[in-house]
């Protein structure tokens, strides 16, 4: 077994190239997922690398290095439309997993019940993924393509999530369903990001997770919503004309298929409404 700390990111990428390490960071999914005696041949460690670390504001919007962990999104100075994200962060595990684990590494476990995806699809992420050869940008849609499955090579790593830039106007919200308050995995979760102009809904986005095998933005249901009056938001039937066509829950131990779709019209519908009452 191997254990590489590379300083820059250009030394990680070559060590990618010419071997297939397992990247680490927060270690807060590698170590539980590994099989009683099992032995990983070669680890990367990302932690060291500048490039990767803390969450910044960029030119077309924000950052959030591949190291970054989820304290590190709750502390930061984010605009209103990433309390969302917030509230997930404080939602991954105990104080200690918050600090150690990281959003992209959250990311790239791809379980349909990871916390930080829905509200990074409703802020429209994109993912920023790396190789010796190129870097490329991917929407974070497309990046996750099922459980446990994303879109990356054997010599790429993810450096950063991407976060286009928002209105300081735009209001989130998340709420998460368990079958207890905390340290739970979730039966359902949805985050929405909402604008308001002169009393109407201008912009609305709607990402559901746990109901489907990658969590999900509502198209139908955020186009019902655009140009309803606030008031009458909280009085909206969530689960009518499609709206929550894209989810395919399943039946497991946390619930049902008919409950998880049940609850999440009335998450969709609790969220949006709590982000309306952050709108000024």
């Amino acid at each position: 077994m191997s254990y590489a700390m590379p300083l820059t990111l250009p030394e990680a990428l070559a060590l990618l190239r010419d071997g297939s390490p397992r990247i680490i960071a927060g270690c807060t999914d590698f170590f539980p997922a590994q099989a009683p005696g099992a032995r990983t041949e070669s680890i990367l460690d990302i932690t060291a690398i500048s490039d990767c670390r803390g969450i910044s504001e960029i030119a077309d919007g924000w950052r959030i290095g591949a190291a970054a962990s989820w304290t590190d999104v709750v502390r930061a100075p984010l605009p209103p439309a990433f309390d969302a994200l917030k509230l997930a962060a404080r939602e991954v595990g105990s104080i200690q997993i918050q600090n150690r684990g990281t959003v992209v590494g959250n990311l790239c476990n791809a379980s349909p019940a990871a916390d930080g995806v829905p509200p990074l699809l409703a802020l429209n992420a994109k993912v920023e993924i790396a190789s010796c050869d190129a870097t490329r940008t991917v929407p974070l849609n497309a990046f996750i393509q099922g459980v446990r499955k994303v879109d990356l090579a054997a010599d790429e790593m993810v450096v950063a999530v991407i976060v286009p830039k928002v209105t300081t106007s735009a209001q989130s919200a998340f709420l998460k369903l368990g079958s207890r308050k905390h340290l739970v995995i979730s039966i359902a979760m949805v985050a929405a990001v909402v604008e308001v102009q002169n009393g109407m809904l201008s912009d609305v986005r709607v990402a559901v997770g746990s109901c489907s095998a990658v969590a999900q933005r509502l198209p139908g249901l955020e186009a019902r919503l655009i140009g309803c009056a606030v008031g009458d938001v909280p009085t909206l039937d969530f689960a009518a004309q499609d709206s929550l066509a894209p989810l395919t829950p399943i039946s497991d131990v946390r619930g049902s298929a008919e409950y998880r779709m049940d609850v999440a019209a009335e998450l969709c519908r609790r969220a949006v409404v709590q982000a309306c009452e952050g709108v000024s």
